[in-house]
């Protein structure tokens, strides 16, 4: 039997002393619940911001209006900022957002339905990735909360390239 990804995250963030946190949207703390389904996480696992609406991601994360008006939610930029508040919040070492579209309703041709950004900030900088998952909405949120798991699992393994 394979073991579990938040098993393995926590074995590597305890071996790197490392800390970690979340700001989810879309996963609606999903990648908390996992992580914490792990007994000892809390060597490791400082904490998740929910943040849903534009307010909460302003007022929670400090991601700027400008950033939400501009690029909207599902974006690039708006994942920086959610990651950035969240390891500030927290006092992390490492911390990764995750904001999408969940669906059945909220796509659009150049976002469809099943569109999710994760971002992650770390001390040697800032990466993000983009993931478009099928399947209906808990599908989707289930896929997100194994990717945001995973994006800092291929970090702590040395497998990403250089910083955004």
């Amino acid at each position: 039997m394979d073991t579990p990804i938040e098993v393995l995250l926590g074995e590597r963030l305890k071996a790197r002393g490392l800390t970690l946190a979340t700001a989810e949207s879309c996963t609606g703390g999903l990648v908390g619940d996992r992580i914490t389904n792990v007994s000892g996480s809390s060597d490791y696992y400082l904490g998740a911001v929910v943040a849903y609406a534009y307010q909460a991601k302003v007022d929670l994360l400090g991601v700027s209006w400008e950033t939400l008006n501009t690029h909207g939610a599902v974006s690039a930029e708006t994942v920086r900022e959610m990651a950035a508040g969240a390891r500030k919040a927290f006092k992390a070492d490492l911390a990764v957002s995750i904001s999408g579209i969940a669906g059945p309703t909220g796509g659009t041709p150049e976002k469809p339905v099943g569109t999710v950004w994760f971002g992650l900030e770390t001390p040697d900088g800032v990466w993000t990735r983009r993931h478009h998952f099928s399947g209906n909405r808990i599908e989707v949120k289930q896929q997100a909360a194994a990717a945001a798991i995973q994006f800092v699992l291929d970090y702590l393994e040395g497998e990403l390239g250089p910083a955004d």
